[in-house]
């Protein structure tokens, strides 16, 4: 068999951007990336702040927006590796900006980890309450011949159902 091997498109080959090679460059690129962060964490803040409401579904709705941003800041910081040696010897003062920058918004990011997976257990345990209640309800209440709580079989067991798409 004669498989072709595929080449890059020649517009996908120019369209991706360069490392910086310009003070002007350099500059342009730490706001960029500071403009992504600060808009990606806007997205989280406001996911955060909605799940702390519990409102879970407007939360849901940040999604694309989230992955959105999730993708401009990691194409961002691939920019930025590759232009980390140019900044550190040009523009150090701008570099150490962007890791301050890059701290605090490594923080937010974990307020928001927090609080989404405080919300998941939360969450989880109200689901398996339920489920305990019910079961517990649609066990029959039966007695052994020695007068011990009969424990009942998985034919009396009866799962519930959860939608996992919230």
């Amino acid at each position: 068999m004669n498989h072709a091997q595929r080449q890059p498109a020649p517009a996908a080959i120019a369209a991706a951007p360069l490392p910086a090679s310009t003070p002007a460059e350099a500059r342009k690129l730490a706001e960029n990336m500071m403009d992504v962060m600060n808009a990606l964490l806007a997205v989280i803040e406001r996911e955060t702040e909605l799940v702390r409401a519990g409102k879970v579904r407007e939360a849901i709705l940040l999604e694309e927006t989230k992955s959105e941003m999730s993708r401009r800041y990691i194409a961002m910081i691939t920019l930025l590796k590759a232009s980390q040696k140019y900044l550190a010897q040009t523009t150090p003062d701008l570099l150490s900006a962007l890791h301050r920058h890059h701290d605090v918004f490594r923080a937010m990011l974990q307020v928001n980890l927090t609080v989404l997976a405080t919300a998941h257990a939360v969450s989880e345990g109200i689901v398996r309450g339920v489920n305990t209640e019910i079961q517990r309800r649609n066990i029959p209440q039966t007695y052994t011949a020695a007068g011990q709580r009969a424990q009942p079989g998985r034919v009396n067991m009866t799962p519930i159902v959860v939608n996992r798409s919230m």
